[in-house]
């Protein structure tokens, strides 16, 4: 690894991580790494080519050979620009269930770490502080009530013109939180040494500055 500084952001799904990590890289002028649109990435491939989410070997060899690209707010798969469709409801759950498997996780590790640059990177997720970056300079785990969350994805789908219930995406996210955080790998938890950073009460620019704060306070 390179001596970039990292600030490692973790938590459950819809708790706000994205919009907080993404901010505090503008800030800082950092890079920014959303770890979960690989594993959603690797679930589209897979959909895309009739792999069942369960097939580990044969996601392992997606994740390993992912022809992914980044460009700015625009993700792509192969020459297809796919930053919405990662982003499914369907796809979504499909993910949550490929990030849960080993040879997965193991085949996207290097690709994760090769986003840490100078000056420095933002990176968010569920296993960030924990294993992708132990020796990051900030661990942050940020999360927030179960209904928060529910409320802000409704909002967010309500706004792409998707059609969904609160009671089911509240009932989505309690599932998802208990997969992840019983899986035998990288489970979803607080990492030793990361800030517990609440923002049920919260808005995601008065978050980016705490966290923001946090980071230059401990480098003065």
């Amino acid at each position: 690894m390179s001596a970039a500084p990292v600030i490692a952001i973790d938590g459950p799904s819809a708790a706000g991580k994205g919009t907080v990590a993404e901010e505090v890289a503008r800030t800082l002028g950092f890079h920014y790494l959303d770890s979960g649109a690989l594993y959603r990435l690797v679930a589209l491939a897979a959909a895309r080519e009739g792999i069942d989410a369960g097939d580990e070997a044969k996601l392992a060899a997606i994740a390993a050979r992912l022809p992914a690209r980044f460009e700015g707010e625009d993700i792509y798969l192969e020459a297809e620009r796919v930053t919405d469709a990662i982003r499914s409801e369907e796809n979504s759950f499909a993910a949550s269930r490929v990030a849960a498997l080993p040879a997965v996780r193991r085949a996207l590790l290097d690709r994760q770490r090769s986003f840490r640059n100078p000056p420095g990177l933002v990176a968010e997720g569920r296993d960030m502080a924990s294993i992708v970056f132990p020796d990051a300079a900030l661990k942050v785990f940020l999360t927030a009530s179960p209904e928060a969350r529910a409320e802000r994805r409704y909002k967010q789908l309500k706004e792409k013109g998707i059609a969904a219930t609160l009671a089911a995406l509240l009932q989505d996210l309690r599932e998802r939180d208990a997969r992840d955080a019983a899986r035998s790998v990288a489970p979803l938890k607080q990492s030793p040494g990361a800030r517990l950073l609440d923002t049920t009460a919260m808005s995601a620019a008065q978050a980016a500055n705490l966290v923001v704060d946090w980071y230059r306070g401990a480098n003065r």
